[in-house]
């Protein structure tokens, strides 16, 4: 398969390349490294992108900002950055990719262990995982082709603790190559519709 990966350069994207390269063709996009760039708040650098991509059996979205800052402090626009940013920066690259996609091709998502289980300061990501998981699981059943859409929901993965760490005291991580391993089942697997937990 040829293999779109946006935000291959981050953990997880790098451990999701790392499964998926040995079988299959990958192309990396990012907003500033990769085969292609993209920054997916823009939708015209979104089918900039897929232009220059060409015809591809799955994309693979590994990326996503969200402000991370207590309730009291956050404003419209804080929250703004989050649905621009993940959820709707996710969506277009569905929305676009559509047209784009092999006939049985597939998109996989990305969300986190904050779709469900919450941490103090981030409401956004809470919001924004939780409103991707949905759109997931409403346009598995409206897609075209027999394409498929899937989301990955990863708990902290171990190799971003020494960052995240602070903020997710008991919280078990996760191995990135573990969490590549849900990525892999969504793009070669026959499943849509599905939300993998990563616990």
């Amino acid at each position: 398969m040829k293999v779109l990966i946006v935000g291959a350069t981050g953990i997880i994207g790098r451990a999701v390349m790392g499964e998926l390269g040995q079988r299959h063709e990958i192309i990396t996009a990012g907003r500033s490294s990769g085969d292609l760039r993209v920054d997916i708040t823009h939708i015209e650098s979104i089918r900039a992108m897929f232009e220059q991509a060409g015809r591809v059996d799955a994309v693979v979205a590994a990326t996503g900002k969200v402000k991370f800052a207590p309730l009291e402090a956050m404003t419209a626009a804080d929250y703004e950055i989050g649905l621009k940013d993940k959820l709707m920066g996710q969506v277009n690259l569905v929305l676009v990719g559509r047209d784009h996609v092999t006939n049985g091709g597939s998109f996989t998502l990305t969300t986190g262990v904050l779709d469900h289980d919450p941490i103090v300061q981030g409401s956004s990501a809470s919001m924004v995982n939780g409103a991707v998981n949905a759109f997931v699981v409403a346009a598995a059943i409206e897609m075209a082709h027999g394409q498929r859409i899937n989301a990955v929901s990863p708990g902290v993965i171990e190799e971003a603790m020494a960052s995240y760490g602070p903020f997710f005291r008991g919280f078990l991580p996760v191995p990135a190559a573990r969490a590549a391993l849900a990525y892999a089942k969504s793009v070669e697997g026959a499943q849509t519709g599905q939300v993998y937990r990563v616990l």
